[in-house]
């Protein structure tokens, strides 16, 4: 450890250690100083330090790969003083949130660094998007974070036997996933949130009008982020969050606010998706073949546990979708993923070809 007892003592709220402290060393030796960074607005971003918070330019770190931008969350080496003050640098991350930008140049976005527990937040309110739940767990898995599931306005959902209902379907979709009902209105199951994220860092995810700023003040304690009501018609909220911020809580840990995720593509997450389906990835290993696309394949495991009930339809179509959209990504990136994309394309349209000319067989 080579950080002063003043460094430890102010920055061990937002996350320090001495494992922090080691990687910082060779920076230290320059006559830099260690900082997190809260927030991050249009190339300068808020970083706390054992000063306090300052502001600085992170005009040194600027790399043509978006994964590798200065993002909130990450620890960084900063300029002793100066106006302005410089970001030089940041520390290798331990994890990373990120998703496919909404350009066709195939970037990944990172929404937030250094992450121990991914928060999904869903609300009650509306019609449960299990789909939807599943796209995020499978970021959060992909990230190295271990992904909670909240169901927030639960007191918008008074019959316990709903509820449960409810729960089940969420539980079903989110394998080895925890799952938890909050109303941070009346402030019910919030005990057992602030438990969990507790210790570490926790991002908080999920679509405008799910109630994440509300559920952030309540963690904190304080009305730091604003809130709006949301559209009675949808359920959805406008973006009352529109920064990243890093918050420390009363009870121990750190939470990162986001803004509501419209779009919550994939970005090389064939892991994460695995993850949030593995009972398919199980039911996979009992197929006749080890390519089984499990369509019609003869000896297929997940196609029986489909007509046998044990498996849903919607949870396959999902996975397929989810496996689809990703390959996708990858293969724009990578030239052996896409020769092998074509080659299936390939060999379904002969199979196809081959089906419709033995129909008009049977039918000459």
């Amino acid at each position: 450890m080579t950080s002063t007892s003043a460094e430890f003592s102010a920055l061990a709220p937002y996350g320090w250690d001495d494992s922090w402290a080691e990687a910082f060393a060779p920076f230290e030796a320059d006559g830099l100083l260690p900082g997190r960074v809260v927030r991050v607005d249009r190339g300068q971003c808020d970083v706390v330090t054992a000063d306090g918070t300052v502001r600085a330019d992170t005009e040194f770190v600027v790399p043509r790969d978006p994964m590798k931008v200065v993002c909130t969350g990450d620890w960084v080496a900063l300029d002793p003083g100066g106006d302005p003050r410089y970001v030089r640098a940041y520390l290798p991350r331990r994890t990373a949130f990120v998703r496919s930008t909404s350009s066709k140049r195939s970037e990944g976005q990172i929404l937030a660094a250094n992450v121990d527990h991914a928060v999904v937040a869903v609300s009650l309110a509306v019609e449960l998007d299990l789909g939807r739940v599943e796209r995020f767990l499978a970021l959060a898995w992909e990230s190295g974070a271990q992904p909670v599931v909240v169901l927030t306005k639960a007191d918008l959902v008074p019959d316990p036997v709903t509820l449960a209902h409810l729960v089940q379907d969420v539980e079903t979709s989110a394998p080895g996933v925890p799952v938890l009902t909050v109303s941070a209105l009346h402030g019910d199951g919030l005990d057992v949130l602030v438990a969990l994220v507790g210790s570490g860092t926790s991002v908080l995810l999920g679509q405008s009008g799910a109630g994440k700023s509300t559920l952030a003040n309540a963690l904190v304690g304080a009305d730091v982020m604003d809130v709006r009501a949301a559209r009675d018609v949808d359920g959805k909220g406008r973006h009352t969050t529109t920064t990243r911020n890093l918050l420390a809580l009363p009870s121990g840990g750190v939470l990162i606010d986001t803004p509501g995720l419209r779009g919550v593509g994939l970005f090389d997450a064939g892991t994460g998706v695995g993850q949030v389906f593995t009972e398919i990835e199980e039911l996979a290993e009992r197929c006749r073949f080890q390519d089984c696309a499990h369509e019609s394949e003869p000896g297929c495991a997940v196609r029986s546990a489909v007509e046998n009930g044990e498996l849903p339809q919607r949870r396959l179509e999902s996975y397929r979708k989810l496996l689809r959209e990703n390959q996708w990504i990858v293969a724009k990136t990578d030239a052996r993923v896409r020769a092998e994309l074509r080659r299936e394309w390939r060999r379904k349209g002969a199979e196809g070809k081959a089906a419709m000319e033995a129909k008009r067989g049977r039918w000459a």
